[in-house]
């Protein structure tokens, strides 16, 4: 039986390089642990780490296509993160320029979350710990 132990890293691909960088590092935390520009690709690649720990994989790339990233859309629906106090987090987001949607309930836990969008409008979501 295949045996997973965790997951290693998420890979984003992002329309303006520095533009996320500075959105994962200076606005949600991330750290930047290793940077490297590969010639042949024309194309850089960020390794970011959320504390101390090796998360993701940000990349750039002349042309991207663009991909449909409703939270409906078929694929993979978003990235969340772990805080202890939503509205806190909501709070310090809006601080930093970044608008999150209304706070909800999970229906099924009964905790907090909420939605807000990366600079290429990737969804990702904040969730009560």
């Amino acid at each position: 039986m295949l045996q997973l132990i965790q997951i290693h890293h998420i890979a984003i691909i992002a329309s303006d390089y520095q533009r996320s960088k500075a959105f994962y590092c200076d606005v949600l935390g991330f750290s930047l642990l290793g940077e490297y520009y590969r010639e042949a690709r024309d194309s850089w690649k960020g390794d970011l780490g959320l504390n101390g720990q090796y998360t993701i994989e940000l990349f750039s790339f002349p042309t991207p296509p663009t991909r449909v990233s409703r939270p409906e859309a078929c694929g993979l629906r978003h990235l969340a993160f772990s805080v202890a106090d939503v509205a806190a987090a909501v709070q310090a987001l809006a601080e930093k320029g970044v608008i999150c949607e209304p706070i909800r309930i999970d229906e099924l836990t009964g905790k907090q979350c909420t939605f807000f969008a990366d600079p290429d409008g990737l969804p990702l979501e904040l969730y009560q710990a």
